[in-house]
């Protein structure tokens, strides 16, 4: 009888592997330790849903990052994280308060809404940080049975707009959340690149200052996929397995998902990725700012770069480089960095972006 392992594939390479671009760190691929990871895991039987040694394993490394009451479940993407970890953080008449550029608010298709049954508050932001002045501005109400409960605040490190919030103002933020009773999540999409740019471990701002439930994220940092809700007070929610399988995020063969999120932490992989991406966004950045016509728009704290220039340039750079437009109308872009994006890969967006300045 033929061995059920054996290695055949007929798939064909369908893509140029040297092609990047400048769209999303979503585009990127997966890092080669995470691949190798995936094999080690595979072969044999493992018990499914979670029990198996890769996701018990995962627990430990996630203690050694944000300490011993932390638990990890592991779900297949970031919406599904932040819609999880969401509605274990309110009750079915709760509201959660966030920035108005929130990835929940703007970029989830309305999941929190119509998969969470979660109403969201938000508060316009000059760069997309709260502040506990913002969070006042829906902070109100509890009692009115008319307005939905305030009873979460979400921020997001780093933010859409790609700028970090120091230690001190998510404490501010927590400090005062959790004075008027409320709970704080983090979603932690690119938390590697808030921590490489603060160049702090990432308990120095979740944690250690008074974050409930964070959303960590491991797609945008060369995982194929894979994130986890991290509940780091565990008084903070209430069912999470079940909510987790209601939501459908919960895998059945989790070991894959769980070694990938190993591979990152259990070293300092997650670091070297985060930290080369930040550091393209920034040579990025460097060159462009001279170019004349190209307005940098945000501080370049993390792997993504805003920018504001004529829309016929963009249209024409768009068929060199895949990126997009943030703000059509504006003519806002964003180009984001991955880890493995290239100093030749940059060097050249940066040369192509000044010959269609120059047209």
């Amino acid at each position: 009888m033929a061995d059920p392992t054996t290695v055949r594939t007929d798939a064909r390479r369908h893509h140029d592997p040297q092609v990047r671009g400048f769209a999303s760190d979503n585009y990127a691929g997966t890092h080669p330790e995470i691949l190798a990871a995936i094999a080690l895991a595979n072969g044999g039987h493992q018990i499914a849903y979670g029990e198996d040694e890769y996701t018990g394993h995962l627990q430990r490394v996630m203690h050694s990052h944000f300490g011993p009451t932390a638990e990890a479940f592991p779900v297949f993407n970031g919406t599904g994280a932040n819609v999880v970890s969401l509605q274990a953080m309110t009750d079915r008449w709760g509201a959660v308060i966030c920035a108005e550029s929130a990835h929940i608010n703007v970029d989830e298709g309305g999941a929190p809404e119509r998969v969470g049954g979660l109403k969201l508050l938000t508060v316009p932001t000059p760069d997309g940080k709260l502040t506990p002045e913002l969070i006042d501005r829906q902070a109100y109400g509890w009692d009115d049975e008319h307005r939905a409960m305030p009873q979460v605040v979400s921020i997001t490190q780093n933010t859409e707009l790609g700028t970090v919030y120091t230690p001190d103002e998510i404490r501010a933020i927590c400090d005062h959340a959790h004075g008027h009773g409320m709970k704080v999540h983090l979603d932690g999409a690119r938390i590697a690149n808030a921590a490489a740019s603060l160049d702090v471990p990432m308990r120095t701002f979740t944690n250690t200052v008074g974050v409930d439930v964070l959303s960590f994220g491991g797609t945008k940092n060369g995982a194929i996929f894979g994130e986890a809700v991290v509940v780091l007070d565990p008084d903070a929610v209430r069912a999470m397995k079940h909510l987790r399988k209601l939501s459908m995020q919960l895998a059945s063969k989790m070991r894959f998902v769980s070694v990938q999120l190993e591979a990152l932490l259990a070293g300092d992989l997650w670091l070297r990725n985060a930290r080369h991406a930040n550091a393209m966004a920034q040579r990025l950045a460097e060159g462009v700012r001279g170019v004349d016509g190209v307005e940098i728009l945000h501080p370049v704290q993390a792997n993504a770069v805003f920018a504001r220039l004529p829309h016929e340039v963009s249209e024409r750079l768009q068929k060199r480089f895949r990126f997009y437009f943030w703000d059509e109308a504006a003519g806002d872009v964003r180009w984001m960095c991955a880890f493995d994006t290239t100093e030749e890969d940059v060097d050249a967006f940066v040369l192509a972006l000044k010959e269609e300045m120059a047209r």
